[in-house]
């Protein structure tokens, strides 16, 4: 798929069809019929509206145009999303906060999160977009979140019920007070819970309770930590 002859996504065939379009290399030529492709789709129940813009860019970066973020996984289109580690000193090592998303979410109900994560919106950097969803998901004052350190980014391309989703996570270290205690605030999660990192680490390698993305933020976690050896971490996830 192109944007005014800049390759940004992948369509599959079906969704093609649903748009009744036949080129397989197809190139939108402007915003006004990106976003009726768009809703094409949504009306075809293929994806369901999300009413937030994302931005669309180039394979230089170049932010081209924007598109709700329900339809990006349906066009193939990469999103960014910032990801929180709210990590914990206590005397007997690390401990890290984990969510446990709501049950009602559309995305992976029910299964456990971090203590902030969320995509990047249109126009919105990084560091904005973490503030942000820090205060939203777990009531995490501004000067708490400025502390956050960022440590990695992960890419990955996947089938996903909803689409192909290809994803650039920017992953952040928060070492947050002992006194501190996340609290949800817009019901993307039901409520957080303290965990000793051993606990993580067991539940990452021997269940699939995290969100399927969660769990690579977090096994980048414990490589960087030293809490596992990288052939060690091979051989458990084989």
């Amino acid at each position: 798929m192109r944007f005014r002859g800049s390759a940004v996504g992948f369509v599959a065939p079906e969704t093609l069809r649903l748009l009744g379009l036949a080129d397989a290399d197809l190139d939108v030529p402007d915003q006004a019929t990106f976003d009726r492709y768009a809703r094409a789709v949504c009306t075809g129940g293929v994806l369901r509206w999300r009413d937030e813009a994302f931005d669309v860019r180039d394979p230089e970066g170049q932010v081209v145009a924007t598109l709700d973020r329900g339809a990006l996984p349906v066009f193939g289109i990469e999103a960014m999303g910032v990801h929180m580690n709210g990590l914990v000193q206590t005397a007997e090592g690390w401990s890290l906060w984990i969510g446990k998303r709501n049950p009602n979410k559309l995305l992976d109900p029910g299964k456990l999160d971090h203590m902030v994560a969320g995509g990047v919106p249109a126009g919105m950097s990084l560091e904005e977009t973490l503030a942000k969803e820090g205060a939203e998901e777990a009531n995490i004052p501004g000067w708490l979140s400025l502390r956050a350190r960022r440590v990695a980014e992960i890419r990955y391309a996947m089938e996903r019920p909803e689409g192909l989703r290809r994803d650039v996570l920017f992953c952040y270290d928060l070492i947050v007070p002992p006194d501190f205690v996340p609290q949800p605030m817009d019901h993307e999660v039901i409520g957080f819970e303290l965990w000793p990192i051993g606990r993580v680490i067991e539940t990452v390698r021997d269940t699939d309770e995290f969100k399927f993305n969660v769990n690579l933020v977090l096994i980048d976690l414990f490589l960087r930590l030293g809490l596992v050896e990288s052939a060690e971490l091979r051989r458990a996830l084989e």
